[in-house]
């Protein structure tokens, strides 16, 4: 009886049970990275702070709008698709593309910012943090990006489930960044 209750539980689950696998693999890591950052900040409260005042708040803020209207765009894809339409389901899906590729132009002119005050990986532990999680992070807007493609392309609704999954994936992990990293004191 209970491995029929537990097969109902994984049928109920949207997408594909292997994207869910790598999700919560996922966040286990960035949690990970951020449990480090705040064991890390701990120990240097002050610096982190004064480390802190160099980030760009508002385009962390910005990168944050974005994203999270990203996340609805790509909901409003599976709802489109489910509806059966396909041509508003892939305008959905390039919208949320599109606003993935923003968060990347406004992360790169954030890093290039950095760079020109000559603030590196080595400059103090809170940039070493901040590169890291910021730029993994990064790495997985751009295989969501990747991914919204290839739905767009083969756009049945699980493949959108699956996919879908991932983006908000993407959106809750800078959703946790963006506090800890830009605004925790």
């Amino acid at each position: 009886m209970t491995e029929t209750h537990e097969d109902d539980l994984l049928a109920e689950l949207p997408g594909d049970l292997m994207m869910w696998v790598l999700i919560v693999s996922e966040l286990l890591v960035f949690g990970a990275g951020l449990a480090a950052f705040l064991a890390v900040r701990i120990g240097d409260s002050p610096g982190f702070a004064a480390a802190q005042d160099h980030l760009d708040r508002a385009a962390g803020g910005l990168n944050t709008a974005v994203l999270v209207t990203s996340g609805l765009c790509a909901a409003l894809a599976n709802r489109q698709r489910r509806a059966g339409e396909r041509r508003a389901a892939r305008l959905w899906l390039a919208a949320a593309g599109a606003l993935g590729c923003l968060f990347l132009w406004v992360k790169a002119i954030e890093y290039i910012d950095k760079v020109a005050a000559g603030i590196g990986t080595e400059t103090h532990p809170f940039f070493t943090f901040y590169y890291l999680l910021t730029g993994f992070h990064a790495a997985h807007v751009v295989a969501g990006i990747v991914i919204l493609g290839l739905i767009a392309w083969q756009d049945s609704p699980r493949n959108l489930e699956t996919g879908t999954a991932f983006w908000h994936m993407v959106d809750l992990i800078w959703i946790l960044l963006f506090p800890v990293i830009y605004l925790l004191r």
